[in-house]
């Protein structure tokens, strides 16, 4: 990453830092970022639950849990640095106890979520609204013009 200086036409490399280093925790800071704008990871995705702890006989907690346009569970583990030693084997841990979850158990997560984070909204209407602006966008793309 570099400074840009318009006056001078330059750039100067930035030093590179952790967050940890800047002094940036992991639930507080980067979670809530990536909550508050889910698109920073590169796609459009619904979180759906943070901390999520609803593996069973585990007292595990994902950081994030979301669905991207297509309806795919989407699993997001914040690591703040490269120190974590065992980052595969807890993500694949985390997508295998996901796998079981049914469409009624992700209405009933979300909706957990909204009472907390936005009462009075609907999960199973917040799902569809999202999925369908995807579908609108896919079916404007795909239609012919007519002649």
């Amino acid at each position: 990453m570099f400074k840009i200086d318009m006056e001078s036409n330059s750039i100067t490399p930035l030093k590179v830092r952790t967050f940890g280093e800047l002094g940036f925790r992991e639930r507080n800071n980067l979670q809530e970022w990536i909550a508050k704008n889910p698109s920073c990871l590169g796609e459009d995705l619904l979180i759906i639950q943070k901390e999520f702890s609803g593996f069973s006989d585990t007292n595990e907690r994902l950081d994030l849990l979301a669905l991207d346009k297509q309806g795919s569970l989407v699993l997001i583990e914040n690591k703040l640095d490269d120190t974590g030693r065992d980052v595969t084997w807890q993500a694949l841990k985390y997508a295998s106890y996901c796998s079981r979850l049914s469409t009624e158990n992700v209405l009933k997560i979300y909706q957990e979520f909204l009472d907390r984070s936005d009462p009075g909204s609907n999960a199973r209407e917040r799902i569809t609204n999202f999925s369908m602006n995807n579908m609108k966008k896919r079916l404007s793309i795909n239609e012919q013009p007519s002649a």
